[in-house]
């Protein structure tokens, strides 16, 4: 059973269905070497991806504050060149941002063919965070719904592979990480005034994400509930997803990089023999065949 649980299309989503501190049956030390064999993996696939430029990905992270949306990218996304890859990360709306439609600046940093684009938080903050600090209507709230739906099924026509996964974790664990941030100087950068608050919303945004699940989880764009309060096992609920959902895109990507490469060799032949047979005016033999005449300055062959 995949260790990523798949939000079924028009299914009801309660997350106390979802118990966070799942472990999938399995240890730290065998999910840890399943990491650096999918991670590999999916070093291989992007490699493919990037040659085949007939699709993108978007990988979709979104959680409650410390629920490991950057340990997700520092420990998944480890083999993936950077090249071909974006982090984009999603805060408050700037005044030229609100000036637009609330997906403007989303659309706008959305992967090109060859490319993996990662959203750290996302689209997705307009109904949530939106939702639970009523920063807009219930009414406008619902029509989002629906404009994200429609984005991501245009995005999905064009040829992008969409991936979201919500990393879920306990009120309790959200507590013990905040309290081990205040104790560790080297992780209080991440602190803010408003992260205590923000925990007191737990149900809050639990009732937001479960609407928000419910409503934007598509055949083209599906959502996983991600086990997240064991951060090895997050890692591995990823990164198993990410290969299962771009494995079957691999055969087509690798017979493109196949073709491309068998391409560009006969070019250069091409090129190369062409070069070879370059004459040089008074001369009937290739150029490497050829001197200059001291005496009279003339070219000839040997």
């Amino acid at each position: 059973m995949p260790y990523a649980k798949l939000v079924e299309p028009g299914h009801k989503v309660k997350l106390s269905d979802y118990d966070p501190d799942d472990k999938g049956g399995t240890s730290r030390d065998d999910a840890d070497k399943e990491v650096a064999k999918f991670n590999a993996r999916i070093g291989e696939l992007q490699e493919a991806l990037y040659a085949g430029q007939h699709n993108s990905v978007l990988i979709v992270l979104q959680g409650i504050d410390t629920a490991g949306k950057d340990g997700t990218v520092s420990h998944v996304m480890a083999e993936l060149n950077p090249t071909a890859c974006r982090v984009e990360s999603f805060k408050a709306p700037t005044p030229v941002e609100l000036a637009h439609d609330f997906l403007w600046r989303v659309h706008a940093v959305t992967p090109p063919k060859g490319t993996i684009s990662i959203f750290n938080r996302s689209h997705y903050e307009d109904v949530l965070v939106a939702r639970v600090h009523e920063l807009a209507p219930p009414d406008v709230i619902q029509q989002r719904y629906t404009h994200i739906n429609n984005f991501e099924s245009l995005l999905h026509d064009a040829g992008t592979i969409i991936l979201k996964f919500f990393l879920y974790i306990s009120k309790e664990e959200q507590r013990d990480r905040l309290l081990a941030r205040e104790k560790d100087k080297d992780k209080a950068w991440k602190l803010s005034a408003s992260d205590w608050p923000e925990h007191e919303r737990y149900d809050a945004y639990t009732k937001a994400y479960e609407d928000a699940l419910e409503r934007c989880s598509t055949r083209h764009a599906p959502w996983y509930v991600v086990p997240a309060d064991h951060k090895w096992y997050r890692n591995l609920a990823i990164a198993e997803a990410i290969v299962s959902a771009l494995e079957p895109y691999y055969v087509q990507w690798r017979h493109d990089l196949d073709k491309r490469g068998s391409e560009n060799l006969a070019a250069i032949a091409k090129a190369n023999a062409g070069s070879r047979q370059l004459p040089v005016a008074g001369c009937r033999l290739p150029v490497a065949g050829c001197q200059k005449d001291g005496d009279s300055g003339a070219v000839r062959g040997d």
